[in-house]
C-alpha cells in the first residue's frame, strides 16, 4: 500500500516544564478579552491565581467561569455561554483536566454559532470556524488539547455524547508538565491509562485506502503513516513512566513523560480514532459511573486479545515499542502475546480493575450494554476485526468474568 497519511493539530503546540508562563504571551497574539473556563478545585489554587496574574498584566481582560463539572452536564455549557455572552470574549482559555477543556471547546462553539449543543452532536456538524481556545492541560490523559472532539453528557440520552469537528481543534496547546505535579495517584494512573488506551487503540485501527474524499467525509479515519509515529512515541514514554509517576508522584521527569505521552496519544487518535474498547465504555460508564479512563483500560486487554488474530504483526510492534523482545530475536507471535500481558500487567499495577464485574456491571445487563456498543458505529468500524451481535457480546461477558482467553473467540 502507497504511504498514506492525515493529521489535524493546533497550529501551536508548546510543551515543557514552566511552558505555562507563556500563557500570556501566546493569549496576547490572540485577542484582547478571554474566557476563561476552570474548576473551582484548580480556580483556588496559587498557580491559578498566578496565571490569570500574567493575563490581566498583559493587558488581557478576563472573565473567569470556574463551575466546569466532571462529564461538562450539557445545561452546564448553556449557564456558562449565558454569563459570558455579554462579555464578548474573543478567545476561550481552558485550564484544567478534560472536562475543563471540553466545556471551553463547547463555550466556544456555541458562543460562535449560538444554537444548543444538541444542534452539533456528532461529525461535521459545526459549520465554521469558532472562536479560538487555547488549552492548558492540568492532567494527562485525554489529549482534548489536541483533538477534534468534546465530550458532554445529555440528560436526555443514556450514554455520553461527543462532537467532533476539525473546527473544534484548539488554536494552542501549552503543556507544562509541573501543572500535573498535584494529580493523586489514583487520577494519574486512569488518566495515564486512558492515554495508553488511545495509543494502542489508534496504532490497531482499521487502515483505509487513501481516497482523497476519506478525511473530507469522516473525522476518525483509522490509522495511518503519521499517526502511527504519534502512537507508538506515546506507548514507549508510557510504558516506562507511568508506573513512575503513579508511585512517586514528585518524579518530575516521569511526569513529563506521561504529559508528553497523553499528548502524542491525543495527537495519534485525534485523527486515526479509537474503537472497541471505547464502544464498550460508553454503556458500561453509564451503567457504572465510573471514570472513562478506568472503563477503557479495563477493555483493553480483551479487545487487544480479540483483535490479536488479525493484527499480531501491529500487536507486535505495540510490544517492541513497550520494551520487550529488546534483541529482536522474538516472532511477531510471541511478542503480541507478550504486549496482552504487559498491558495487564502495568494495569494491576497501577490499580485499574481487571473486570467489568469489578467496575459494578450488573450482569443482567451484559446484553444491553454489548447491544449498545455493537450500535457506536464511529468507533466499531475503527476496530481492525468485525463484531456481529455475538462477539460483542462474547467480548463483554468475558471481560466480565475476567477470562482473557474467551476474548479471543
Amino acid at each position: 500500500m502507497s504511504l498514506f497519511a492525515a493529521l489535524r493539530l493546533p497550529r501551536e503546540i508548546l510543551f515543557g516544564v514552566g511552558q505555562r508562563h507563556a500563557l500570556a504571551s501566546v493569549a496576547s497574539r490572540t485577542g484582547r478579552r478571554a474566557l476563561v473556563c476552570t474548576d473551582a478545585r484548580f480556580a483556588a489554587t496559587p498557580v491559578f491565581a498566578e496565571m490569570i496574574a500574567a493575563l490581566e498584566a498583559a493587558g488581557i481582560v478576563v472573565l473567569v467561569h470556574d463551575r466546569t463539572l466532571p462529564d461538562v452536564p450539557q445545561d452546564t455549557v448553556a449557564v456558562c455561554v449565558e454569563a459570558a455572552r455579554g462579555f464578548e470574549p474573543d478567545m476561550v482559555i481552558g485550564i484544567g483536566g478534560g472536562s475543563c477543556l471540553d466545556m471551553a471547546k463547547c463555550a466556544s462553539l456555541l458562543l460562535a454559532h449560538g444554537g444548543a449543543l444538541a444542534d452539533y452532536y456528532g461529525e461535521f456538524k459545526v459549520p465554521a470556524p469558532v472562536l479560538p481556545v487555547i488549552a492548558v492541560p492540568t492532567t494527562a490523559g485525554t489529549g482534548s488539547e489536541v483533538t477534534p472532539v468534546a465530550v458532554v453528557s445529555d440528560p436526555d440520552r443514556i450514554l455520553k455524547v461527543g462532537i467532533s469537528s476539525p473546527y473544534l481543534i484548539a488554536a494552542a496547546a501549552i503543556c507544562d508538565p509541573e501543572l500535573t505535579l498535584s494529580c493523586p495517584p489514583g487520577l494519574t494512573a486512569i488518566a495515564g491509562a486512558d492515554a495508553l488506551t488511545h495509543a494502542i487503540e489508534a496504532f490497531t485501527a482499521m487502515r483505509r485506502p487513501g481516497d482523497p474524499e476519506l478525511a473530507q467525509r469522516h473525522v476518525f479515519i483509522g490509522k495511518s503513516d503519521l499517526s502511527d509515529q504519534f502512537a507508538l512515541h506515546a506507548i514507549r514514554l508510557l510504558s516506562r513512566s507511568l508506573e513512575k509517576a503513579f508511585v512517586d508522584g514528585a518524579d518530575i521527569d516521569a511526569r513529563a513523560d506521561v504529559m508528553m505521552g497523553a499528548l502524542a496519544a491525543g495527537c495519534a487518535f485525534g485523527t486515526a480514532g479509537t474503537a472497541a474498547a471505547h464502544a464498550v465504555q460508553y454503556p458500561v460508564g453509564a451503567l457504572t459511573h465510573t471514570p472513562h479512563g478506568l472503563g477503557v483500560a479495563t477493555m483493553l486487554p480483551y479487545v487487544m486479545t480479540y483483535n490479536r488474530r488479525v493484527a499480531t504483526a501491529e500487536f507486535a510492534t505495540v510490544g517492541r515499542a513497550l520494551g520487550l523482545d529488546p534483541t529482536g530475536v522474538e516472532d511477531d507471535e510471541t511478542v503480541a502475546d507478550a504486549a496482552i500481558g504487559e498491558v495487564s500487567r502495568l494495569f494491576a499495577a497501577i490499580g485499574i480493575a481487571p473486570t467489568l464485574a469489578g467496575l459494578g456491571l450488573p450482569e443482567d445487563r451484559i446484553d444491553w450494554a454489548a447491544e449498545q456498543a455493537l450500535g457506536i458505529g464511529r468507533l466499531i468500524k475503527n476496530n481492525p476485526r468485525s463484531f456481529d451481535a455475538a462477539a460483542m457480546r462474547g467480548l463483554v461477558r468475558a471481560a466480565y468474568d475476567g477470562d482473557l482467553a474467551a476474548s479471543a473467540l
